[in-house]
């Protein structure tokens, strides 16, 4: 069976959109490219609000904190981009794994009878916060917080560090373990 997901994991600004945009463009075949981000923007502005009742919530220091109307959403859009792939498209998965093992083991069961590359995106944490602090679009801390923390308990067929690797030879290396 040719690979019909490709999961990246990683923090903020590990530089896993950049790889995915890179993707894109190396594979044969056209993916789409869908992400945490892709998700959180689709959501109502009152569940992604600082006091968001059981949304998601961004703390000062870069903390994210979700609820049970987060999860909820979230349990649709992961099978809805499930969906899509059975229905035959190619797509990178853009996500933030905050609860760890917890996380993959929902995309897991979501997309089980797919082909699945699972990749985790490493990089520094002062590598990451210095992306972040150029974005300018992030949450100081977050980066920093997230660096560690989302690898944790994460079984990978594949991990690649953009600390001094640039995107596009991630993506070539991650191409390279695409199954036709």
């Amino acid at each position: 069976m040719s690979t019909q997901v490709i999961v990246l994991n990683g923090g903020s600004s590990s530089g896993k959109s950049g790889i995915a945009r890179c993707l894109q463009a190396v594979l044969p075949e056209p993916w789409l490219v869908l992400g945490v981000d892709t998700l959180v923007e689709a959501m109502p502005a009152a569940m992604r609000a600082a006091d968001a009742e059981g949304g998601i919530a961004f703390a000062a220091d870069g903390g994210v904190a979700v609820g049970a109307a987060f999860r909820a959403v979230e349990a649709a859009w992961i099978a809805g981009v499930a969906a899509m792939v059975g229905a035959g498209a190619r797509v990178v998965v853009d996500e933030v794994f905050l609860g760890g093992a917890a996380s993959q083991e929902r995309w897991r069961s979501a997309l089980v009878g797919l082909d699945v590359l699972w990749v985790g995106v490493r990089c520094d944490a002062e590598v990451a916060a210095g992306r972040e602090l150029a974005r300018g679009d992030r949450i100081a801390g977050m980066a920093a917080s997230q660096a560690e923390l989302v690898h944790r308990g994460v079984v990978y067929d594949l991990e690649v560090d953009t600390t001094r690797t640039e995107a596009l030879a991630c993506a070539r290396a991650i191409a390279e373990r695409v199954s036709p």
